[in-house]
């Protein structure tokens, strides 16, 4: 029973509840409309139309939680209206324009989340929480409620927009995307772009496994993903202003998290200046690029004699 619970609010938590749902009561809820029963596995989960009492009366027979009748309105309030919000439920899905205040209203998993937990525990867990985090905004992140007119607004190579949470990192993550990749990737397409703010929210996770590559939510993904169709490369871009070069683990890192990709790895770390560039350059990888925003039209190869040759 304990394992249950704790099952369903690992769910929760993956899926990005506030603390306020981050509770016994929203597992518990979480359990009933995918009737999982102590007896039963995740990937044995249902979707059956329940309401608030219905729902307490099953957590009751299955899990001996006792609800009282006054706290229905703390159910439907503080669990299942948050679940409706996040994607991971539906409300009267068979009769949507049932009036709100109607004894008959249901709520049901939704199709994404019933695939989403059938697969807790399996390896394909992490695939497809990804895929349902990229399709719905974590409940944390839309109640943090970011100010769009702070936000750095960045154009990207091939022309599309993205928006990054204000700082220094992301002033060189749009130098990375507006100056590096116009210079010496013209016309390729941002895969991914990491924001401080909203780590998923510039994320084209289709497109990089069209490219061979599907990465879990765990994955530490680099700053900056550019597909380069006219090389066929694929770049990982690490910004860095305060830590985190390409060094060899990190090197090492990106390769085990970028295997299976259908297009040549080339591996950069930016810097803002020549100053920054100094206190890490003993660090840096070996057969690695370094390209520095203050100097955009030159790159430094760490790749040994395959560069060896005279320049006019």
């Amino acid at each position: 029973m304990h394992k249950r619970i704790s099952e369903a609010l690992s769910i929760i938590k993956a899926l990005g509840f506030p603390k306020e749902q981050r509770n016994e009561r929203s597992a518990l809820c979480l359990l009933a409309i995918g009737n999982i029963t102590k007896k039963k596995n995740w990937c044995q989960a249902e979707s059956p139309l329940l309401g608030i009492t219905p729902i307490m009366n099953w957590i009751a027979r299955h899990y001996q939680r006792q609800y009282q009748p006054n706290t229905r309105e703390t159910v439907r309030r503080q669990t299942m209206h948050q679940f409706v919000s996040a994607g991971l439920a539906m409300f009267n899905p068979d009769v949507p324009d049932r009036p709100i205040n109607s004894p008959k209203n249901v709520y049901q998993l939704s199709p994404s989340a019933l695939n989403l937990v059938r697969a807790c525990g399996r390896v394909e867990w992490e695939n497809l929480l990804q895929e349902f985090l990229s399709k719905h905004t974590p409940l944390t992140e839309r109640y943090a409620r970011p100010r769009p007119m702070n936000q750095i607004a960045v154009c990207g190579p091939d022309g599309q927009a993205v928006k990054l949470s204000p700082g220094k990192h992301s002033a060189l993550i749009k130098a990375v995307i507006e100056e590096f990749a116009r210079r010496f990737a013209p016309g390729s397409e941002w895969i991914y772009v990491g924001d401080p703010g909203a780590k998923w929210s510039n994320f084209r996770c289709q497109r990089l496994k069209q490219l061979g590559v599907t990465v879990d939510a765990h994955g530490k993904m680099p700053d900056v993903v550019l597909y380069f169709a006219a090389k066929q490369w694929l770049l990982l871009v690490e910004a860095v202003t305060s830590h985190g070069p390409v060094d060899a683990k990190r090197r090492d890192e990106l390769a085990r998290l970028f295997t299976g990709a259908k297009a040549g790895i080339v591996y950069v770390t930016a810097f803002p200046d020549k100053k920054t560039l100094t206190r890490y350059l003993g660090k840096i990888a070996w057969e690695t690029e370094v390209w520095v925003a203050d100097a955009p039209s030159h790159l430094i190869h760490l790749n040994g004699e395959k560069f060896l040759r005279p320049y006019r």
